[in-house]
């Protein structure tokens, strides 16, 4: 499992000309799920990102979580993230899980990030989205975890 962080002071995702998540200040991840993800790569991911500690304090060092400073998330599934372009220019796409073990870990992932008291909006798996932010830094981070 793969998740692309990104520091943002708003993000947004539209789904047929509908916003269906939004938020201001907080994290817009892109997660990928790899075919032998289980949750347990989505706990390891989930606490990590939650304890994240990457927003400014007082002093202006990064060192604050995103509770801290009442930020929320916006999760958008992204397969995208496992591509493959070792070979020839069109990518592969076998690394990444099939949609329903997918979508299972993307929901699980999303109501264990809730668990700590974080607000999160989400995408909808699946959909052609178009996703727009203004990133905060820029802060952009790339977090994985793969089995042994």
């Amino acid at each position: 499992m793969k998740i692309v962080v990104q520091r943002v002071k708003e993000a947004s995702v539209e789904v047929e000309e509908k916003i269906v998540g939004k938020i201001n200040k907080g994290f817009l991840v892109l997660l990928g799920v790899n075919h032998n993800d289980t949750k347990e790569e989505a706990d390891y991911l989930v606490k990590k990102l939650c304890k994240l500690r990457v927003f400014e304090d007082d002093a202006g060092k990064m060192n604050k979580d995103i509770k801290q400073v009442q930020g929320k998330l916006l999760i958008v599934s992204q397969f995208t993230l496992y591509a493959n372009c070792k070979d020839g220019n069109r990518p592969s796409f076998i690394d990444a899980a099939k949609p329903d073990i997918a979508e299972d870990l993307y929901k699980y992932f999303c109501e264990k990030c809730k668990e700590y008291q974080i607000d999160v909006e989400t995408g909808i798996f699946g959909a052609d989205m178009q996703v727009k932010l203004i990133n905060d830094g820029p802060v952009t981070i790339i977090i994985e975890k793969n089995r042994d």
